[in-house]
């Protein structure tokens, strides 16, 4: 791979970022700031790489007008404008800025920096190579393999889903541009960052540079390659390369193993690298192979010793997924022959492979103790509410209530109803009594569950003052059954009640 016909990168001296964090903060180039500026069209349309609303916007010569105009529109803009709002002669000399135009009379930005709101409130800023910053590659890795992007929604995504608990350790594998590695610096005393492009790398020192966050221990290699044998963490998250694509054209998104290879080694060498109870969160691509479910599939990946939740979100078939990447690309825009020739080689590996379409999703893993761990597959394209760091680490803490009680024990529990349940009743309208009830979650997950009459009455009353077994008797004397035998159908129930996370051990 060569970076030759990339700009060079500005150096990651600490000082000279420490100034320049601190004429951005001054001039509002913040993540509140720029969607005061700009208004919320101009705002969404820059997620769309669409930049004509925000320079509409950025006309006037406010500091904050310059800025966006030169970091984020990547616009030439006069010396004299900038020099009241930058340090300039620092930002120069450290490769932030470089001289264009007649006799260097404008000054250009030499990357992209974007600024990025932490969950905290925090004003971080996020490198990435000139045009990354907003939307896609927009064509660029089409012409540079070793283009690092920005920020996008795989990223955000991950960040959201990711367990964000005080650990002492966190491995980000394929860094890019730093996200992950910005938001482990929080809550993780060490954080190492791998990526196999060594741009990334430097990209992620300027990031967390100008971010105002710790250094990273930062190594290059491909997936686990950089971490020693007798190296474990606490926390593993990667956004890796995990498009399944005929060879390995562009860095920063196919992976260079057959199929979805990548994803499967990043998964099950994970568990091995994970301290008891730490968490390795990834996001994936999957292949659907004809007579194959793809659950299976996926459940061999996890290794020995880890519980595990994955989740399907959406399932593309080849056709689709060839045209979504061949467009992130920018290869749709360029000779009609070649376009269509790389549309062919990637059904071409498809049909080879027998692979009928491609799941996206989550994956978590949890380092686990227990004799017998458990794996929970499902698919839930349904929108859910981020971020769900929270919820994620809930789902294994009832996992380990579950596996810790048998039925006699569960029904001597006390429960309560989570948060924000509400209950729906499904029938024709003026019907006595409904077809059936649903549990609808306004949080997290946001699940819609079935229940039968006992199970809407039994979530209904559960406030953690009674027993499950005695208000299961209640049950029974209101409904005029035997209460042994309600006693021994309903903990099915109330265990996919409790897994969902619509009920919750009440603590005594």
């Amino acid at each position: 791979m060569s970076n030759a016909t990339l700009s060079p990168l500005p150096s990651a001296d600490h000082e000279v970022a420490a100034r320049l964090r601190e004429a951005l903060l001054a001039a509002s180039f913040t993540a509140d700031g720029l969607l005061d500026l700009l208004g919320a069209p101009a705002y969404a349309a820059l997620a769309r790489s669409e930049t004509v609303p925000a320079l509409r916007a950025t006309r006037g010569d406010t500091p904050l007008e310059t800025l966006v105009r030169l970091f984020l529109l990547q616009q030439p803009v006069p010396y004299a404008r900038v020099e009241g709002v930058l340090p300039v002669h620092a930002c120069v000399a450290g490769g932030w800025l470089t001289r264009v135009g007649d006799a260097g009379g404008d000054l250009a930005a030499t990357v992209d920096v974007r600024p990025y709101g932490g969950p905290d409130g925090e004003d971080w800023f996020i490198v990435s190579d000139l045009g990354c910053a907003v939307g896609g590659a927009g064509g660029i890795g089409s012409r540079d393999e070793g283009v690092v992007l920005g920020v996008g929604g795989a990223s955000t995504t991950l960040a959201g889903i990711t367990v964000r608990t005080p650990v002492a350790s966190a491995l980000d594998l394929g860094t890019g541009s730093g996200i992950q590695a910005l938001h482990a610096s929080r809550h993780a005393t060490r954080v190492t960052a791998t990526d196999l492009n060594p741009r990334a790398l430097h990209i992620t020192a300027l990031t967390l540079a100008l971010s105002g966050a710790p250094a990273a221990d930062l190594r290059e290699g491909s997936l686990f390659e950089p971490v020693r044998d007798d190296e474990s963490y606490d926390l593993i998250v990667s956004n890796p390369p995990f498009v399944i694509s005929p060879g390995a054209r562009l860095t920063y998104r196919d992976g260079g193993m057959g199929g979805d290879d990548l994803c499967r080694s990043l998964v099950q060498g994970a568990g091995e690298r994970l301290n008891e109870g730490g968490f390795a969160q990834f996001l994936a691509n999957w292949q659907h192979v004809e007579g194959e479910d793809w659950q299976d599939r996926i459940r061999s990946w996890v290794p020995r010793g880890c519980d595990a939740w994955i989740v399907q979100r959406e399932v593309q078939d080849v056709t689709q997924y060839a045209e979504l990447w061949l467009r992130d690309a920018g290869d749709h825009r360029g000779d009609p022959a070649e376009y269509q020739a790389r549309y062919d080689a990637w059904l071409d590996e498809f049909e080879a492979r027998k692979v009928k379409a491609v799941g996206f999703g989550w994956i978590t893993l949890r380092r686990t103790s227990a004799a017998e761990p458990l794996i929970t597959a499902e698919e839930w394209p349904h929108p859910v509410e981020q971020p769900l760091g929270d919820t994620v680490r809930a789902h294994f803490e009832r996992l380990d209530y579950l596996r810790a009680h048998d039925d006699a024990a569960l029904l001597a529990g006390h429960f309560r109803l989570a948060g924000e349940i509400v209950q729906e009743q499904v029938g024709l309208p003026g019907a006595e009594d409904p077809e059936h009830v649903v549990l609808r979650q306004h949080r997290g997950m946001r699940r819609a569950t079935k229940v039968d009459t006992v199970g809407a009455g039994f979530a209904g009353v559960c406030d953690g003052t009674l027993s499950a077994g005695r208000i299961l008797d209640a049950i029974a004397q209101l409904v005029g059954e035997d209460p042994v035998l309600l006693r021994a159908r309903t903990p099915a129930q109330i265990r996919l009640l409790v897994e969902q996370g619509f009920l919750e051990p009440a603590p005594r």
